[in-house]
């Protein structure tokens, strides 16, 4: 039977028909939808659901070129369950334009409602696999991202990029780096493609103005190029995938990232409105270390972010979070830059001054604004400390030399390969110690440097940041020292407590700093089991 009968049949169906059981959830965990044994000349060596029982992800070796590739599994449609899901998806659209001021949480139980509706209207047997498929189908290309929808539920994928027609979608994956999938799109299908994800991160798109940089609803970065006048294989896009859960020092420490030392380190510094900036290059952990660190901000401090697109998530509710806008060609709309939306936020008398990554004007902005007292965190290219200051001083950054000591601490972050596995870490803490009147160059003063030939860190010089806040306070050394043993070992505690909802982490930090004592409880507790093991 072909699918345009099929078609023709269900559209001369008006009646209501004997499927109204389908009106109600039936559990379809344990349904076999999928029918996949792996391909000719592969090995399958992983294998895990996206979306059970609709979605899986199979990881596949070919020993002969040595690669893996991604085969994302999903339900096959018979020709039936094809043309009865286009006569849905026709009758669906008609019904849901009526439906207005529809939550994005409710969305897909509103879809699934008119759906199971219309399936129980249409006379003809409905066997419960088939209706599952397609309300998997439609919700995937109707509130989903079509295609790549299952690809948003893989928590180890960190970039999905297409670079054209007709070319395999490619994604960089936490256990096998860049791997290729069986996804690709034609020409008409992608150039729909880009256009819907624009429109669903509430942008236009157009042969007018082909090139978009926006956010997507979970937060994710995404680059969209349209047609073949700047791409010249077709539209392309790269999503950059926004972690389900924000980064927190609980997981620097877990990744080893850094050690407990040095994030009670920054905990104390932060805490008394000392400024950093994290440098280092592309895919380093620069904004995950700034999301994470972000959590040692005091509790009600007023703070504003300022962003190309929206990235950090905080767990504070005085908090203002700013993007810039690009211009359009159509509407004149005016573009506002990071430039424009400093200038605005330090009117507002911010205590913590968080800035995506520099690369212009702004960061004179911003050396301005921490000459003049502001506390603030920021993120910039540069892979060592040399290039740090070299990309401040020089255009088109251009911050005077005199400025630059302002900064108090700077960490550099390194993507690295240790034991075949590619892993973050800090590279080395600095401090600026103001200019040095012989060479009249910034002075540093190095605390902690990685040694990548033992997967560890190396402790410098006595920190000068340190030495003011003891004396700003009023401790000793001893009070000092012990003020960062606390610290320490309450994110051993967390660390020891696998935690890992920022929310949780949060929220513990925070009562530590509006009553250490309740806390203490839990450190000791900490120091007593450490102190009952045994050596090993």
């Amino acid at each position: 039977m072909s699918g345009g009968y099929i078609t023709d049949l269900l559209s001369r169906i008006t009646g209501r028909g004997f499927q109204e059981v389908y009106d109600q959830e039936e559990d379809i965990e344990d349904l076999e939808l999928i029918l996949f044994d792996g391909l000719e000349g592969f090995s399958e060596i992983d294998r895990y659901w996206l979306r059970k029982p609709f979605a899986f992800a199979s990881i596949l070796y070919n020993e002969e070129e040595n690669a893996y590739y991604y085969y994302l599994a999903e339900p096959e449609l018979t020709p039936f369950e094809r043309a009865l899901l286009e006569k849905t998806y026709d009758d669906l659209r008609d019904v849901l334009v009526l439906e207005v001021g529809v939550e994005p949480e409710n969305k897909e139980e509103v879809l699934k409602s008119h759906a199971n509706k219309l399936l129980s209207r249409y006379a003809v047997a409905i066997e419960k696999e088939s209706r599952a498929k397609i309300l998997y189908y439609l919700s995937r290309n109707c509130i989903g991202a079509g295609k790549i929808d299952a690809l948003m539920y893989d928590e180890f994928i960190e970039d999905i990029s297409c670079d054209g027609v007709g070319v395999p979608i490619f994604l960089y994956h936490k256990r096998y780096q860049n791997i290729k999938t069986n996804l690709s799109f034609d020409e008409n299908e992608l150039d729909s493609f880009v256009v819907v994800l624009a429109q669903k991160c509430g942008k236009h798109l157009s042969i007018a103005e082909p090139m978009l940089d926006a956010t997507m609803q979970d937060g994710s970065r995404l680059q969209i190029t349209l047609g073949r006048d700047i791409t010249t294989r077709g539209s392309s896009f790269t999503i950059r995938r926004f972690a389900s859960h924000p980064f927190t020092p609980v997981d620097l420490l877990r990744y080893g990232t850094f050690t407990k030392e040095m994030l009670a380190y920054l905990w104390l510094c932060i805490e008394n409105n000392r400024s950093l900036l994290f440098a280092g290059g592309t895919a380093a952990g620069k904004t995950s270390a700034l999301n994470a660190v972000s959590l040692f901000i005091p509790p009600n401090a007023k703070i504003i972010s300022i962003e190309d697109t929206r990235e950090l998530t905080l767990y504070h509710d005085n908090w203002i979070a700013d993007v810039t806008r690009s211009s359009t060609l159509s509407g004149g709309v005016r573009e506002i830059d990071m430039y424009e939306l400093l200038r605005h936020a330090l009117r507002q008398r911010p205590e913590y001054l968080l800035v995506g990554e520099v690369r212009g004007r702004e960061a004179h902005t911003l050396f301005q604004a921490m000459s003049t007292g502001h506390t603030t965190y920021s993120t910039m290219h540069a892979s060592s400390i040399e290039e740090v200051v070299n990309r401040l001083r020089n255009e088109p950054i251009g911050v005077p030399l005199m400025m630059l000591q302002a900064l108090d601490i700077l960490a550099v972050q390194r993507l690295i390969h240790i034991k075949g596995e590619r892993v973050r870490r800090c590279d080395v803490i600095v401090e600026f110690a103001g200019i040095d009147s012989a060479t009249n160059n910034i002075k540093i003063n190095e605390l902690y440097r990685f040694n990548p030939n033992t997967d560890s860190f190396e402790m410098g010089a006595d920190s000068i940041v340190l030495a003011k806040i003891q004396n700003q306070r009023g401790w000793t050394r001893a009070e000092l020292e012990e003020d960062l043993r606390r610290r320490a070992i309450l994110l051993e505690y967390m660390l020891k407590e696998d935690m890992w909802d920022y929310r949780e982490i949060s929220m513990l930090m925070q009562r530590y700093f509006l009553n250490a004592d309740p806390v203490r409880g839990l450190i000791e507790e900490v120091v007593e089991n450490d102190a009952d093991e045994p050596d090993r």
